[in-house]
């Protein structure tokens, strides 16, 4: 699959309402939805669709109760611009893997909170 950098591009604007700024989420929310096979696929992810595809819908519902349209428009241009990025393969696989932080060597428990305790576990 050839890269073309504005392929996923979508130009940035202002929500004239609020039923334009819901279209705009399901259309991004649908467009993340429909890309999870091929970013299992593209980046390797170890883990089922199904998996993505619960973890994008937890980022979605994250933010479900902001009641502000400008802070709708900044979100929305940063799931674009993440989206572009994720489908373009500018991202590499340890980026991808950050969001499934609990399944992660780079979850909470990556390093020892004291020195004592890394001691005792027997690292360095």
């Amino acid at each position: 699959m050839a890269i073309s950098p504005t392929k996923f591009a979508i130009t940035t604007r202002q929500s004239a309402n609020w039923s334009d700024a819901k279209r705009r989420v399901i259309a991004a929310y649908r467009a993340w939805i429909r890309a999870a096979p091929e970013i299992q696929t593209m980046y390797g992810v170890p883990h089922p669709v199904s998996a993505i595809r619960s973890r994008i819908r937890q980022e979605f519902e994250r933010h479900r109760y902001v009641n502000k349209l400008p802070v709708v428009d900044v979100l929305l241009h940063k799931s674009n611009a993440d989206y572009q990025e994720t489908m373009n393969f500018w991202r590499q696989t340890n980026h991808v893997m950050s969001f499934f932080k609990e399944e992660n060597f780079r979850g909470e428990k990556r390093l020892p909170s004291n020195f004592i305790t890394g001691f005792l576990e027997g690292r360095n």
